[in-house]
């Protein structure tokens, strides 16, 4: 019996790194998760490690940039799994950069798939979960929204707080509905930063010993835990927070 029986789960961004590992680690309580992403090779594969360990899981295509996509991911996940208790907004499209050299383009998608998908999400799920008594909401948000330095990262770090914001509004309107909305502010191994680890080596040490720990963070043991911690019942009392995953990296006001 997993904690969180007769679940159902929908992730974005879930083919690869964090979302996968957010997937497993809830498919393994119990969870039926929808695997929603953009490359459908990467979900099937998500899906097939899912059921290789006894859950349950649809892949569910979605570019989360799309308004349409995203009422079809919802609605596919109400009626192929019977509702909709927990979400879980992982994907975004917006890398660090200065801001001299980010363009226009570039900037607006990361809101589209940063604060706007969130959002979007968000009021989707909103009747399904109230439907089901209650739910949980958890969005992905980053560290570097309050580095000292803010160099390179003043995009990145304002779309996240977009969406820090949006937790806080919808943790306090929706309390009352029996929601839940929490952010997790991530630090683990994902194929981008494996890359970059590999391609920078002596960076890549310094960067982790600045991390308390001394490691990188796993997408399922040190991320997927932590949010099944936040669904479950131990934490229905904790709403509208930020959770910092990144190993004492970082410090939060």
């Amino acid at each position: 019996m997993g904690t969180l029986d007769g679940k159902v789960a929908l992730v974005t961004g879930a083919g690869q790194g964090i979302g996968r590992g957010i997937s497993l680690a809830l498919a393994k309580e119990g969870v039926a998760v929808a695997v929603a992403g953009r490359t459908e090779s990467k979900l099937h594969k998500t899906v097939a490690e899912i059921e290789e360990i006894g859950g349950r899981a649809i892949p569910v295509r979605c570019d989360v940039s799309v308004a349409e996509d995203i009422e079809a991911a919802v609605a596919t996940t109400v009626e192929r799994l019977g509702g909709v208790d927990i979400m879980v907004n992982n994907a975004n499209d917006s890398k660090p950069g200065t801001l001299l050299d980010v363009d226009d383009a570039d900037f607006e998608r990361g809101f589209a798939t940063g604060p706007l998908a969130t959002l979007r999400f968000m009021r989707a799920c909103h009747p399904h979960m109230v439907a089901r008594g209650g739910g949980s909401i958890i969005n992905l948000v980053t560290s570097a929204a309050v580095r000292w330095d803010a160099s390179n990262y003043g995009v990145y770090g304002s779309i996240k707080e977009g969406i820090r914001v949006l937790t806080r509004a919808a943790a306090a309107e929706w309390g009352r509905d029996g929601i839940r909305v929490n952010n997790v502010a991530p630090h683990a191994m994902t194929p981008a930063l494996q890359w970059w680890m590999d391609k920078n080596p002596e960076e890549a040490a310094a960067f982790v010993a600045g991390i308390p720990l001394g490691r990188v963070g796993d997408p399922e043991a040190d991320i997927g835990r932590a949010v099944v911690f936040l669904c479950s019942e131990d934490a229905r009392y904790l709403t509208g927070a930020t959770v910092p995953l990144d190993g004492g990296q970082s410090r939060w006001g």
